[in-house]
């Protein structure tokens, strides 16, 4: 079995070194079981030592021009070679254990795919009311959060990858699309693991207030998620602060 760990990368020379080193000790989940691993770094355009970083780390690069998540992803993708994918942000840091939790459930041989509780870094104190009401959507309806998604190869292939056409919330439009291929298997939906949560960055939360979070929210739902297509409508990911 190999899998291939993918990591999307924007401008991420801060921290980015955190994330490979975390990936690669992590990989050690694997090797216990004699599973093959790869890491591959998409450079979605950098225009910092984001590349360079993740050659001297021993990862693939491989680059996408156009600046947006979902396509970074896809790019990553498209040159793994893994059975299983894991989709893991240049600003979190997973652990083995939780890379063994991931490996225990593809041996189950019951889920498509997966993803992580959160627990964010340094975010203040109204970070968490968001982070909990996300948990407890995430695991009441199967989705992943983006920063961390293990997939079936095949599966990802077959549901067509994310969607190019959203610049944010493209990780519920994919859980969505392959909890219905698990149903349509006969197979369960996403698996949420929460038992080792995803160790991720709360600097969104300090670059962005919570009004402009909110405002956010409240646009995509009242444009029943039209606005999700729009680059300008979706500036926590795209206006370039870091």
């Amino acid at each position: 079995m190999r899998v291939s760990i993918v990591i999307p990368a924007f401008n991420e020379e801060k921290l980015l070194p955190a994330t490979l080193a975390a990936v690669n000790q992590a990989r050690a989940a694997f090797t216990a079981y004699a599973w093959d691993s790869e890491v591959v770094v998409c450079d979605n355009n950098s225009s910092d030592r984001t590349a360079e970083i993740a050659r001297s780390a021993g990862a693939r690069v491989v680059f996408e021009p156009v600046n947006q998540i979902a396509r970074a992803r896809n790019s990553g993708a498209a040159a793994a070679t893994g059975d299983w994918l894991i989709f893991v942000d240049a600003d979190s840091q997973p652990n083995r254990e939780l890379f063994a939790d991931v490996l225990e459930t593809v041996r189950a041989g019951q889920h498509l795919a997966g993803g992580s509780t959160l627990r964010l870094t340094d975010a203040p104190w109204w970070a968490q009311p968001f982070l909990h009401g996300w948990t407890a959507v995430s695991r009441w309806c199967h989705w992943a959060a983006g920063s961390f998604i293990f997939v079936n190869a095949e599966a990802f292939c077959t549901v067509g990858g994310f969607n190019q056409a959203l610049y944010a919330s493209e990780e519920i439009d994919l859980s969505q699309r392959l909890n219905q291929l698990a149903r349509n298997r006969g197979l369960r939906p996403m698996l949420i693991l929460r038992r080792h949560p995803l160790l991720t960055s709360g600097r969104k939360a300090h670059l962005y207030t919570p009004w402009e979070h909110l405002r956010f929210m409240v646009k995509a739902a009242l444009t029943l998620g039209r606005s999700l297509s729009q680059r300008d409508a979706c500036p926590i990911w795209y206006d370039g602060r870091r």
